[in-house]
């Protein structure tokens, strides 16, 4: 099968994209971000999803919902690569406990653990209180939360730093690595 362009169509195309290529090259190769084993994995993935939004449950309870601009599906590694990511956990009654905000996040869909990164906010339904780090774990079957990077926890009457934390989702009890603040009490680790 064979397709024609009118009279100089071809050509004129060519020129075009050659004529980008000449201007964007320099600029790319100076500031643009080079491709890398992550971005040439996105490249494989067996689904991409605009506007993706999953639901986790456990025995049928709601305990999760996931949300993201972009999900990148694998089924070989069964996980999916998620970016500006928006979660919501629910208590056994299926109320909303506190909500995690990140710029990117590996959901494993087996297991339905996650591990957030990048700017990772967490705040409490409650009173608004606020755990910020740059990398975060949810484990399901234990529905807790952790981090061993530094993090910054505030709530009212009470601001802590430390360098790393476990807690259940709704924050009513969290351990702390190396914690140091202002106001209440925090369970330090069993050494």
């Amino acid at each position: 099968m064979s397709y024609s362009h009118p009279e100089g169509y071809a050509g004129f195309s060519l020129s075009i994209m050659i004529g980008l290529l000449l201007v964007l090259a320099p600029v790319a190769c100076k500031t643009g971000t080079p491709v890398t084993a992550t971005q040439a994995a996105l490249d494989s993935a067996d689904q991409v999803l605009i506007g993706m939004s999953h639901y986790v449950t456990d025995a049928g309870v709601l305990r999760a919902r996931v949300r993201a601009d972009t999900a990148f599906f694998f089924s070989g590694t069964q996980r999916a690569e998620l970016r500006n990511v928006h979660v919501t956990f629910y208590d056994a009654t299926g109320k909303a406990t506190s909500t995690l905000t990140s710029r990117e996040a590996t959901h494993h869909w087996r297991t339905e653990d996650m591990e957030a990164r990048g700017n990772v906010v967490v705040v409490r339904e409650k009173d608004g209180a606020t755990m910020r780090t740059e990398v975060m774990y949810y484990n399901q079957v234990r529905n807790e939360v952790s981090s061993d990077k530094s993090f910054v926890w505030d709530e009212p009457g009470r601001h802590v730093e430390g360098d790393g934390f476990t807690s259940d989702p709704e924050f009513k009890k969290i351990t702390a690595k190396r914690p140091h603040g202002t106001g209440g009490q925090f369970l330090l680790p069993n050494q």
